[in-house]
């Protein structure tokens, strides 16, 4: 009978401040990945990435300032030691046309 191997997670993420944060951080971002959105694409994030290191930085961990909404894709990429960065992106980015307007108020 073969053993399946599940990975490790760290209880900083099972926190109750770390799911307060990461809800606040996605919905902040509207749920949009950041790294996509600086190259004008939208992508959906379910992701939220501590831009400096939190094993580095412990005392940023919960600061928003230090976290962003990322989508799986670009977080493999920035994190390549955990095996996703070398592999390419199966998924085609779409492009989206967002128009922004506003209702007139004197419509009547």
């Amino acid at each position: 009978m073969a053993k399946i191997w599940a990975k490790k997670v760290d209880p900083f993420y099972k926190s109750t401040a770390w799911l307060k944060c990461r809800a606040y951080v996605l919905l902040r971002d509207n749920y949009l990945c950041q790294t996509c959105l600086r190259d004008q694409a939208l992508t959906p994030a379910n992701t939220v990435h501590h831009i400096k290191a939190r094993l580095d930085y412990p005392d940023l961990a919960l600061d928003t300032d230090n976290l962003e909404s990322i989508c799986p894709s670009c977080h493999n990429k920035e994190h390549p030691e955990k095996g996703g960065g070398q592999k390419k992106d199966a998924r085609k980015k779409r492009r989206v046309n967002v128009v922004v307007s506003k209702a007139n108020e004197e419509w009547w």
